[in-house]
């Protein structure tokens, strides 16, 4: 993208619905229908905004390198990419949720080294490590829940929000991680070469969270 141009990538799935409002408040609203449109660098109604859509686990990736200038990522992801060449400006408060630990609600308790499933390794890793628990990490990308269940592991770590789906898989919460919502990130070169740009951008945004505090 030029010096002129502020791209944004924006996190797919709720983070994206819950951003969107967000950016209204702001005066920039995405031009392109963003369930049909096949472009991948979507126009706003400002010509030096565009807006690029990706998975949540993707998004500080594309801050870091510069592909986008700014970006709206969970903290999760955050901390699974290692937050390298990238500011965290603002916690959005959006799309909040925790990272837990869960079990089977007839689990015997820990009888030595533990299996965990999980697809937050670096968090899951970095917290069985403070707690001194020896545990072998197995990575899943999906259906968690299941790992328990079927002997796969005897623990998992996961972003839990209301915990139904825990619940209706005789699963509890046990240990909390940290809390998780999506904050602003901006790429750190971005923020010396456009800082015209960004600056105002960044500016705004925290005006519209702090209306909504």
């Amino acid at each position: 993208m030029t010096d002129k141009t502020i791209t944004i990538a924006l996190s797919k799935g709720r983070i994206l619905k819950d951003t969107l409002p967000l950016l209204a408040k702001m005066g920039i609203e995405i031009v392109d229908d963003i369930k049909t449109t096949r472009k991948l660098i979507l126009d706003t109604n400002h010509d030096h905004i565009k807006a690029v859509v990706v998975r949540a686990t993707d998004a500080p990736t594309y801050v870091e390198y510069g592909a986008a200038d700014v970006g709206v990522a969970g903290k999760d992801s955050i901390v699974e990419h290692g937050g390298n060449g990238l500011y965290e400006m603002l916690d959005l408060r959006i799309a909040q949720c925790k990272l837990m630990v869960a079990e089977h609600k007839d689990y015997a308790g820990d009888k030595g080294r533990i299996r965990v499933a999980t697809k937050y390794m670096k968090s899951a890793k970095a917290y069985f490590d403070a707690q001194g628990q020896q545990v072998d990490l197995i990575k899943l990308y999906g259906s968690m829940e299941l790992a328990p269940l079927v002997g796969l592991a005897d623990k998992i770590v996961d972003l839990v929000d209301t915990g139904n789906t825990l619940k209706a898989n005789n699963l509890v919460p046990t240990e909390h991680i940290y809390d998780v919502s999506s904050r602003l990130i901006v790429n750190q070169s971005s923020m010396k070469t456009k800082d015209d740009l960004l600056k105002p951008f960044v500016e705004e945004f925290k005006k519209v969270m702090d209306e909504l505090a």
